[in-house]
């Protein structure tokens, strides 16, 4: 490695074209982004490279107290994930509902009761699909169950109807189909799909 002879900052006389092996540029372009910003706003930039590298910039130096991440207001904020199934959770009179689907069919079933179609309307029932159980290490397995969006009773059949409101997604995830099937194995209920 070579040591450099010269002190820095260094110092370029005016007129001179180059210093060992580097090309001396007096008048260097401006960069295009630079350039469109400065037609459009009408002004020049600020400060170009060599005043900052000069130490002649005058912004002030960031000190603790104004660092991006001491100040919470000034942290980036993560983009927050959407749901899964583009639902848009929503609420009635205290109601909390997973789409406004479900909440539109609550209101046609709630509908319906007034008028003497169905009876004993109910919201979020659960149902035990497999009870706790002790392994033979001692621990529980927890019960699984399925909770049911609609439970209510037809007046002109006098069967019980369970309703669950489902995308054509959610209609294939795995977990609702097992737990679908486990209802009619288990309680030998059909689940009406909405």
């Amino acid at each position: 490695m070579t040591k450099r002879t010269t002190s820095w900052p260094m110092v370029v006389p005016p007129g001179t074209k180059t210093v060992g092996t580097a090309r001396v540029r007096d008048d260097a372009p401006m960069p295009y982004a630079q350039k469109k910003l400065a037609e459009k706003f009408g002004t020049p930039p600020a400060h170009s490279f060599d005043e900052i590298a000069d130490g002649d910039d005058a912004r002030p130096a960031l000190t603790p107290a104004y660092r991006r991440d001491a100040v919470p207001s000034l942290r980036m904020a993560k983009p927050k994930n959407g749901p899964k199934y583009r639902n848009t959770k929503c609420e009635h009179d205290g109601i909390k509902f997973d789409s406004l689907k479900e909440r539109s069919h609550w209101f046609d079933l709630v509908q319906r009761q007034v008028r003497g179609e169905i009876r004993d309307l109910q919201l979020q029932v659960a149902f035990e699909l497999t009870p706790r159980k002790q392994r033979d290490d001692g621990k529980w397995e927890r019960a699984s169950r399925y909770v049911a969006d609609f439970v209510y009773v037809d007046v002109a059949t006098g069967k019980r109807v369970i309703e669950d409101v489902k995308s054509p997604a959610t209609r294939k995830s795995p977990t609702y189909v097992q737990k679908r099937k486990q209802m009619l194995a288990v309680h030998d209920i059909t689940i009406k799909e909405i």
